[in-house]
């Protein structure tokens, strides 16, 4: 997760940016940068690698200012260097930004054809530039910005500062957090309130689509119709996990809440936005070769192997098996030569795992890993590390390491089947496109968020709950049922549609919530006659659908959820957040200890 700092101080800022970074290195990163206005001007410090190498530089060629912008960032596309770190600048405009432009290549041909020279390939710079065409066309910052806003699509934050500004900083959001904090003349910008915590205890969360005009007595908030709004002014502690919660009740809410941003970090470190390919880290081996891909994880990782096997071989034209860590270590499985295994851990410390990939490796394959953790056991016993960018995950059940996991597992996926040419350009270029709109399809679920709150209490008494799924969403209804068990401890269970009519179904009644996964894809048909054996029976149906999946209950009593349309490929990330949110819920009306729940570690570290 990429971080974001800035302040309007009433002293020189550095020292003071510098220290908000430090307190943002927990998320991981590759590049840090500064930038101030002095004496009117952009003043800009950027350095690869860590804050200490920042530091350096700052200490060689001193900055001050006492209004500035700061950011940590793992690299996208290209090289973690000072050139691809932010601050992103022009002469008049600096940006820090977290998250990913949807319409990045609509938008940079507007760029280029203005005739702007552009130094990267990122959608950050692209910012840059529009808010300097405004500004040279003789608009004022907060107009030029505000313009800029409405033209963009996806999921950002992003804090800006603008030369002969020095008592100015405007910031947006959507889709990713942002927040700002009240002081005693100064404010302060960051993507959580742990960057502010020794700078103020009052705290602004901005709301999906607000943009905010800030000085340093004042901040004026808009929302996504251009219209002034009140955010209230929260009080937080200054340690403890009240910060590190962000103001939600529990961190499985907040990480839940972190997706749109953790996805489009995780995406921009794989995805070259300006020509839609994706770029890996060198593997060691030739992807067109490999004869045989063997996913191996635990729990909530397996679930994600699941789905990815349905991509792997439906895109990829690839064998794939897929197995529990636990079980594959012990059954001696024959593995073939040329063949690659692919190991999925949150942790990279999972023990079956670790011990699975011994074995793997001891038979001669190819060894890929996909860790959150890049230090960990797994990613250095492994030839290559996919990593997801979901940063520190503190709650037991997972959410945003799991959808990461799918996000980089479908980027493995679209290189793997261009190298072994089972798509061509045109495909790839679409599936792309498809994955760079989920940040943004993203935080339009998390709009759901009441509704699926109310129907919590249609599941919270309930002793029992099946989960139902087709295709590349079946793996969701499991997931979803091991979640609800997780932390609410109400039995539950996930089938595959098509098997509810071989057992399941003779447990359907009036008292048996019956969750279905659905989008609009070429299973819907077979899933809605599925459906109608539970309405049949009287079962108590919450279906997750599009609208076009949702034209098709014509049961009154059904609870439906009418989430955006989008491409097949993408949908089980995307159908994964209304699952978690639907089991937060319960396990609140439960009372239960979400982010602890009994007996549960975050890591198995022993059988």
């Amino acid at each position: 997760m990429c971080g974001i700092i800035g302040i309007i101080g009433k002293e020189d800022v550095t020292a003071s940016l510098i220290d908000g970074l430090k307190r943002l290195e927990y998320r991981g990163y590759d590049s840090a940068g500064i930038a101030t206005v002095v004496d009117g001007q952009i003043g800009r410090r950027r350095a690869e690698g860590k804050i200490r190498n920042l530091e350096k530089v700052v200490a060689g060629s001193p900055l001050s200012g006492k209004t500035g912008i700061g950011h940590t960032r793992w690299a996208t596309h290209g090289v973690p260097n000072e050139e691809n770190a932010h601050p992103h600048a022009s002469a008049n405009v600096a940006i820090v930004h977290n998250g990913i432009i949807e319409n990045f290549q609509e938008l940079r041909k507007d760029v280029l054809t203005s005739g702007c020279n552009l130094a990267s390939d990122t959608d950050t710079e692209i910012i840059v530039h529009l808010i300097q065409l405004n500004l040279d066309a003789g608009m004022s910052p907060r107009e030029a910005s505000g313009a800029v806003f409405r033209r963009l699509q996806g999921a950002f934050s992003l804090g800006i500062v603008f030369s002969g500004e020095e008592n100015l900083m405007i910031a947006a959001r959507l889709g990713s957090p942002l927040a700002i904090g009240v002081g005693d003349g100064e404010m302060y910008l960051g993507s959580d309130a742990i960057a502010l915590a020794p700078l103020t205890k009052k705290i602004i969360y901005l709301e999906d689509g607000d943009w905010a005009v800030m000085t340093s007595e004042d901040v004026e908030i808009f929302d996504a119709d251009n219209v002034p709004v009140s955010r209230d002014v929260r009080l937080s502690e200054l340690s403890g996990a009240g910060i590190g919660k962000g103001g939600y009740r529990h961190f499985m809410l907040k990480e839940i809440y972190e997706q749109p941003q953790v996805i489009g970090d995780t995406l921009h470190s794989f995805v070259n936005p300006t020509d839609r390919t994706v770029t890996l880290p060198e593997v060691g081996f030739d992807m067109a070769s490999v004869t045989k891909l063997t996913l191996i994880a635990c729990g909530t990782a397996y679930y994600a192997c699941m789905v990815a096997k349905y991509w792997f071989e439906q895109i990829a034209r690839i064998p794939v098996e897929i197995d529990i860590a636990s079980e594959f270590r012990y059954r001696e499985a024959p593995m073939p030569e040329g063949g690659a295994a692919l190991f999925v851990s949150q942790s990279g410390e999972t023990i079956d795992t670790l011990a699975a990939l011994r074995y793997a490796r001891s038979r001669g394959q190819h060894i890929l890993s996909v860790i959150n953790a890049p230090e960990s056991a797994i990613a250095r016993e492994s030839d290559a590390v996919l990593q997801t960018l979901a940063g520190p995950e503190i709650g037991v059940a997972s959410t945003k390491a799991f959808t990461t996991q799918l996000t980089v597992l479908a980027c493995l996926c679209v290189a793997m089947a261009r190298a072994r040419r089972a798509i061509d350009d045109d495909e790839q270029g679409r599936l792309i496109g498809a994955l760079t709109e989920v940040p943004a399809r993203a935080a339009e679920i998390l709009n759901h968020d009441q509704r699926l709150r109310e129907i919590a209490h249609n599941i919270s008494e309930s002793r029992d709950a099946l989960y139902l799924g087709r295709g590349s969403n079946y793996p969701l209804a499991l997931e979803g049922a091991l979640k609800l068990k997780e932390i609410s401890y109400i039995h539950a269970e996930g089938y595959a549609a098509g098997e509810m009519k071989h057992g399941p179904i003779a447990l359907i009644d009036e008292d048996m919530p019956v969750i279905v996964i659905a989008p609009s894809d070429s299973l819907l048909d077979k899933t809605v006659s599925n459906v109608e054996q539970v309405m049949a029976r009287g079962g108590r149906l919450i279906f997750l659908s599009d609208r076009d999946g949702a034209a098709r209950i014509t049961d009154p009593n059904a609870e439906i959820i009418t989430l955006p349309k989008v491409d097949a490929f993408v949908s089980p990330i995307l159908y994964a957040i209304p699952v978690q949110l639907l089991a937060y819920h319960v396990a609140v009306l439960k009372g239960t200890d979400v982010d602890q729940p009994r007996n549960l570690a975050k890591s198995v570290t022993v059988e």
